[in-house]
C-alpha cells in the first residue's frame, strides 16, 4: 500500500468513542492514517427533518402531534446505547409505519379508510414504542441492534 498511496484512498468511518478503541487497539495505526474528521450527531431538528424527508419519499407524513412525539422519541433515544443517527430515525420511521397499519387494521372494521387515514402517522404511532415506558436496554437484550 506505501507503496500505492498516490492512487489509494481508504475511509473508515465508526462513532468517535469505537473509532478511538480501535486506533488504541491496532498500534500504529492511527499515525497511518493521514485524516481524521470527527462530524458531530444531528440535532433533534435535523434527525427530525431526516425523518420527515424519507416519510415523505415514502408517501407518508406525520400529524403535528406524531411530529413532537418522534422528537420526543429521539430525544429519549438519542441517551441509550446504539443509538445510530439517521438510521435510527429510519428504524423509528418503520417501525411507526407498521403500528400504524396494525392500527388501521384493528380501528378500520366497518368504516371506510380515507387517504389521509392510510398515509397518515399518528402520535400513538410512535408513543407505543418502549423507549416511552422506560427504555428497552436491559440486562437479558443488551445486545439487540435496535429498539423497537
Amino acid at each position: 500500500m506505501e507503496n500505492e498511496r498516490a492512487n489509494i484512498v481508504v475511509i473508515m468511518a465508526g462513532y468517535k468513542d469505537h473509532m478511538d478503541r480501535f486506533f488504541q487497539d491496532v498500534p500504529g495505526l492511527s499515525s497511518r492514517i493521514a485524516h481524521h474528521i470527527d462530524f458531530p450527531d444531528y440535532s433533534i431538528e435535523e434527525i427530525t427533518e431526516i425523518a420527515r424527508l424519507m416519510a415523505q419519499q415514502q408517501r407518508y407524513r406525520f400529524s403535528e402531534d406524531a411530529e413532537r412525539a418522534f422528537q420526543d422519541y429521539m430525544k429519549l433515544r438519542m441517551d441509550q446505547p446504539r443509538f445510530a443517527n439517521g438510521r435510527s430515525a429510519r428504524n423509528a420511521l418503520d417501525r411507526a409505519r407498521m403500528r400504524q397499519a396494525i392500527r388501521l387494521f384493528e380501528d378500520a372494521k366497518g368504516r371506510e379508510l380515507t387517504k389521509k387515514d392510510l398515509v397518515t402517522i399518528e402520535a400513538e404511532d410512535i408513543l407505543k414504542s418502549r423507549v416511552f415506558e422506560g427504555g428497552y436496554y436491559q440486562a437479558k437484550n443488551a445486545d439487540s441492534a435496535e429498539e423497537s
